[in-house]
């Protein structure tokens, strides 16, 4: 098991979806986001089903960043309750968990 996650959050468009994606980049929180466009959400929310084409975000990060990375998607999400939700990565590459880590800011 690594220390390493995948968080994915959800966001109305392609400029809020760059903008977030940035903003986790340049705080050091997140080492990659990726940006799948065309996602629809079928959901319940304030007593009604909602039906929403949405931009998911795939981020990559570690669970010592993951405090920081909630407050920073909280902050500048445009969402009341955003999508958080991480998930572990249990293995992967030395190199790219590596280059995670130096992303990250981590000390090597």
């Amino acid at each position: 098991m690594t220390d390493k996650i995948v968080v994915l959050s959800t966001c109305g468009d392609a400029d809020e979806a760059g903008r977030l994606a940035r903003r986790l980049i340049e705080k050091r929180v997140a080492a990659c986001v990726n940006i799948v466009a065309g996602v629809r959400s079928i959901y319940r929310w304030q007593g009604s089903i909602e039906d929403s084409p949405e931009h998911l975000l795939i981020i990559k990060s570690s669970r010592p960043a993951l405090e920081a990375l909630q407050a920073e998607l909280r902050a500048a999400h445009s969402y009341t309750v955003p999508e958080i939700v991480a998930l572990p990565i249990v293995d992967g590459s030395e190199d790219y968990l590596a280059w995670l880590g130096v992303e990250l800011g981590e000390a090597s």
